[in-house]
C-alpha cells in the first residue's frame, strides 16, 4: 500500500493581483516544506495522523498562514486559535478551541485525543492542559505580525468582522491577504487516513468565537471505511454543512466517489448557505480531492505515484 498527503493553507483568494509574486513564491516553499515534513513520516512507515501533525506544524510555525505564528487577531486584540485531529482507523479525535500562547495548536488537539478522553478542551483549561503535558508556550510577541495586526485595524474602520482574506476590495489591497486555515490529511502504508486542521479563526472575531476547524465532522474527520477531510472557509457555514462529514457520508450512503461528493458539497451544497471554501480529502485508495468554490485555495499533495503538485489558483 503506497502512501499519500495532501495540504492546504485556506481559501478565499479573490484575484490573482491580491498577493504578490515573491509572496505567492514564498507560500508554495512553505506548503512543499510541509508536504516534505508529513511525507517523512509516511515514509518512514508511521502513522497518517503522526503524518498530518507534522504537516500542519510547519504550517503552524510559518508566519505566511492563519494558524499557529500567523494566526489572525481577534476584535479584543487577542490571538485565539483552534485545531482539531482524527484518526480514520478507530476514529479517536481531539481538538482545542480558543486558546492562546500555544505554539503549536496541532499537537495538543492531539494530546487531547490520545491523553485524556474527551474530544475537545477550551481555551484556559486546554492552555494549561498543553503545558501540563509540554508542549511550548510562547509570549503573545511571538504570533505577532505587522501584517495581522494591519487587517485588524482596516477591519475595525471598515466594521467587519471576516475571514483574513474576505474583507472586499480594501482588505485584497492589504498586505499579506489570502491566507487561511492550515490542514492536512494522510494516507499511511498501513492503509489508514487521517485529518488535521488548524486556525486563528476571523480577523476582528468577536473574543471566545469558534469556527469549524475544531469541531469533528465540520472541519475535519476521518473514516477508513470513507475519507478524510480538512476544510477551510467561512467557518459558520461550515458548521452548519457539517461540511467535513458530509463528504464521507455522500462517499458511504450515496456511493458516490471522492471527487464527486467532494465536488457537490463545494459547489452545490456550500452555495446554497453563501458559503465560501474548499477542503481537501484522501481516501484509503490514495485518491485526492481539492476542490474550492472562491478564486483560489493554496493547497499541494504528494499522490502514491509520489508526484508532486503545488496550487493556488
Amino acid at each position: 500500500m503506497p502512501y499519500a498527503i495532501a495540504v492546504h493553507g485556506g481559501a478565499g483568494l479573490t484575484r490573482r493581483d491580491s498577493i504578490t509574486p515573491e509572496r505567492e513564491a514564498a507560500c508554495r516553499i512553505v506548503l512543499e516544506q510541509a508536504i516534505e515534513a508529513g511525507s517523512a513520516v509516511l515514509a518512514a512507515g508511521g502513522d497518517a495522523l503522526d503524518a498530518c501533525v507534522a504537516a500542519v506544524t510547519v504550517l503552524e510555525d510559518s508566519p505566511l498562514f492563519n494558524a499557529g505564528r500567523g494566526a489572525v487577531y481577534a476584535a479584543d486584540g487577542t490571538i485565539q486559535m483552534d485545531s482539531s485531529v482524527m484518526h480514520g482507523a478507530d476514529r479517536t479525535a481531539g481538538g482545542v478551541a480558543a486558546v492562546r500562547g500555544i505554539k503549536n495548536p496541532v499537537k495538543a488537539a492531539n494530546l487531547v485525543r490520545t491523553h485524556t478522553e474527551h474530544v475537545l478542551l477550551v481555551g484556559p483549561y486546554a492552555e494549561a492542559f498543553a503545558a501540563e503535558h509540554g508542549l511550548e508556550i510562547c509570549d503573545a510577541s511571538y504570533f505577532h505580525t505587522d501584517d495581522r495586526w494591519s487587517q485588524l485595524q482596516m477591519a475595525k474602520e471598515l466594521g467587519r468582522t471576516a475571514l483574513d482574506h474576505a474583507l472586499d476590495d480594501a482588505m485584497d489591497r492589504m498586505p499579506g491577504d489570502g491566507k487561511g486555515t492550515v490542514g492536512a490529511v494522510a494516507l499511511d502504508l498501513h492503509g489508514h487516513v487521517a485529518a488535521a486542521t488548524s486556525t486563528g479563526g476571523m480577523t476582528n472575531k468577536l473574543p471566545g468565537r469558534v469556527g469549524d476547524s475544531p469541531l469533528i465532522g465540520s472541519g475535519t474527520y476521518a473514516n477508513d471505511a470513507t475519507c478524510a477531510v480538512s476544510a477551510t472557509g467561512d467557518g459558520e457555514k461550515f458548521i452548519r454543512g457539517v461540511v467535513a462529514s458530509r463528504v464521507a457520508n455522500l462517499v458511504e450512503l450515496a456511493g458516490l466517489s471522492l471527487a464527486d461528493a467532494a465536488d457537490r458539497v463545494v459547489h452545490q451544497e456550500l452555495p446554497v448557505l453563501d458559503g465560501t471554501g474548499g477542503l481537501i480529502a484522501i481516501d484509503a485508495d490514495g485518491r485526492i480531492a481539492m476542490p474550492f468554490n472562491s478564486g483560489g485555495m493554496y493547497r499541494g499533495f504528494r499522490d502514491t505515484e509520489q508526484r508532486t503538485e503545488i496550487h493556488i489558483w
